[in-house]
């Protein structure tokens, strides 16, 4: 669970800093760009899209997670434009939350006792 939890920190820590860069870069408009990608029907385009799925997979599921309660509902709107960024952090408190348990993080509240 430790590497499992090392990697997540890794990935939360290494996305923020490419983020804060590409903000002081090129500004908070990352929708243009996406949407200009994803016309041109290239691979960049085509990562954007995959990328979109991932978002609504990871919403859906962090939702479902909750039961689809107010608060579960409200974590997967923040994880569908959280990105890896949400999600790390979120599967991070999880994994402490069910003191390491795969099955507890994985199906939170509804996981068997």
């Amino acid at each position: 669970m430790s590497l499992f939890r090392g990697l997540l920190a890794a990935m939360f820590l290494t996305l923020l800093a490419y983020t804060l860069v590409a903000v002081n870069n090129d500004g908070l408009d990352l929708i243009t760009p996406a949407l200009r990608d994803l016309a041109a029907l290239g691979w960049p385009g085509q990562f954007h899209l995959d990328f979109l799925t991932y978002l609504i997979l990871s919403a859906l599921w962090i939702a479902w997670r909750h039961q689809f309660s107010a608060a579960g509902i409200a974590l997967g709107l923040v994880a569908s434009v959280g990105g890896i960024l949400f999600f790390s952090a979120y599967l991070l408190i999880a994994s402490f939350q069910a003191n390491g348990d795969p099955t507890k993080i994985l199906l939170g509240s509804q996981a068997p006792d």
